[in-house]
């Protein structure tokens, strides 16, 4: 072999010799990256956030201390300032029961059939038990139900006086710490509902309280609103003992919590109506170094957003049949806006007390509110209409007070398009329906609210009048009726 072949050779050796080496760098590093982001994987499994979404009953989100209201509320404004405040949250329906099966299911009332009071899901709904439990979590509710069937909300049940056992969400949040097992719990609170016979009473003078501008004053409202105020109280202190368990445990890092007032109270103008009182709700979302603290929103989102919230923040897909959207990206300061309209409906058929029939539907936007009002010859009734507060009110109209007798017409009685410049008219007082300066204004919120509706199924007054066949008093008497009959 010459010593140029010789030469050769050798080149070619050494050349295969760093090929291999270099293929064998490469592979070796590729395994260390496998390696690396198969622990990342089983971090991020792991590191699932937990959940604690704490509801009160009953609860004008005016006052909640830190939305400017009379009622003490220490520690829901502290959450406040440790995480996001929202200016414009809101429920779909502003009565208990179907608020309540809209959170829970990510489905808008008339879709999942629990539109009316006392109701229950359509057959085959699913519910965040369902999304939840098999990636892992426990799923719990604690306190107030108003849920059917059973079958469809199967969660770890425990209540005390239908109010959060605190006891049993102690011991829940100690075997998930023990366990490191995620958990979404719902504190369901029965507080400021009706009799308001809770909290520090002392803290409030009826004689110096000031009242809404929309209330009639009376001895007996006063009265009313300050034992409806130390209620208020009563339930900040259930949202303290939720959070200093979390603390106990370890567990507040780990934790996305949300405090709402769910719909407004059980005077005039807010529960059982589609006002800003009766759907907008306070919202306050604490999640340690995920959300900005003392940061406030003023997106618009709802009460059916919050499972697929849940879903995205456990890093898990949303289904497709969620009608809610995820708000995670304005939770994480990534986006400022949410959904360009929100809608609501109130159904008083089957209702206590309730008119025979008066459906309600509504939609606002940024600026502006529709209320569509599908019977407005007939009288608006609820439970509110046989109180002594209300009744008081009445008394004052007919002793010739015309405040009195311009505030019990206007609650009575409607006329069927309501709109309202949330702006310059935040309690909507100034009906600008049918003026021509917001005629276009109308005409597309409109337009709007019945696309809306037909997305639904929602027929109106005949869904209205189908009410009774989707509440569960109704079906057990139409069940007994058959009986009867054979």
């Amino acid at each position: 072999m010459t010593i140029l072949a010789q030469k050769y050779e050798f080149a070619l050796l050494v050349a295969n010799g760093q090929r291999i080496y270099h293929y064998m760098t490469m592979r070796f590093f590729y395994q260390i990256l496998m390696i690396l982001l198969a622990g990342a994987c089983l971090k991020s499994v792991s590191a699932k956030p937990n959940f604690v979404f704490i509801i009160a009953d009953d609860c004008t989100f005016r006052d909640v201390g830190c939305y400017g209201g009379q009622a003490k509320t220490p520690n829901i404004d502290k959450l406040a300032k440790e995480g996001m405040q929202f200016s414009r949250c809101f429920q779909t329906a502003p009565m208990c029961s179907p608020t309540r099966h809209n959170l829970y299911t990510g489905l808008y009332p008339v879709k999942s059939g629990a539109y009316p009071n006392h109701t229950f899901v359509k057959d085959g709904t699913k519910s965040v038990v369902h999304y939840l439990k098999p990636k892992g979590y426990r799923v719990a509710l604690s306190g107030k139900t108003h849920i059917n069937p059973r079958k469809a909300f199967q969660f770890e049940y425990s209540t005390k006086a239908n109010n959060p056992d605190l006891d049993e969400i102690d011991q829940l949040f100690k075997e998930c710490a023990d366990d490191k097992t995620p958990f979404c719990l719902f504190a369901c609170s029965n507080e400021p509902h009706s009799p308001w016979d809770k909290g520090n009473l002392s803290d409030y003078n009826p004689e110096k309280i000031k009242l809404p501008s929309y209330f009639v004053d009376t001895p007996e409202t006063r009265d009313a609103y300050c034992r409806y105020l130390a209620e208020i109280g009563y339930f900040d202190w259930q949202v303290g003992q939720v959070l200093k368990k979390l603390d106990k445990h370890g567990l507040s890092k780990d934790t996305l919590v949300i405090v709402v007032s769910e719909q407004g109270s059980g005077f005039p103008f807010a529960k059982w109506t589609c006002y800003e009182n009766g759907l907008q709700s306070a919202m306050v979302v604490r999640w340690p170094e995920k959300i900005k603290a003392g940061s406030t929103t003023s997106a618009m989102v709802e009460y059916v957003d919050v499972l697929p919230t849940f879903l995205e923040a456990a890093g898990e897909n949303i289904p497709e049949v969620l009608e809610g959207k995820s708000f995670l990206p304005v939770l994480l300061g990534k986006q400022i806006s949410h959904k360009k309209y929100v809608y609501g409906l109130m159904t008083t058929r089957g209702i206590n007390n309730g008119s025979e029939t008066y459906g309600i539907r509504s939609v606002r936007g940024e600026r502006y509110k529709y209320i569509w009002n599908f019977t407005p010859q007939i009288e608006f009734k609820n439970a509110c209409t046989q109180t002594a507060t209300f009744k008081s009110w009445v008394k004052k109209a007919q002793g010739g007070d015309l405040d009195a007798k311009d505030k019990v017409r206007r609650y009575k009685w409607r006329p069927e398009v309501e709109v309202y410049d949330l702006q310059n008219d935040p309690y909507e007082w100034n009906n600008l329906a049918g003026n021509e300066g917001i005629k276009l204004v109308q005409n597309r919120l409109s337009r709007v609210l019945k696309e809306w509706m037909k997305s639904q199924g929602d027929k109106g007054q005949e869904t209205e009048l189908a009410a009774l066949e989707r509440q569960r008093r109704g079906k057990n008497k139409k069940s007994s009726q058959k009986k009867n009959k054979s």
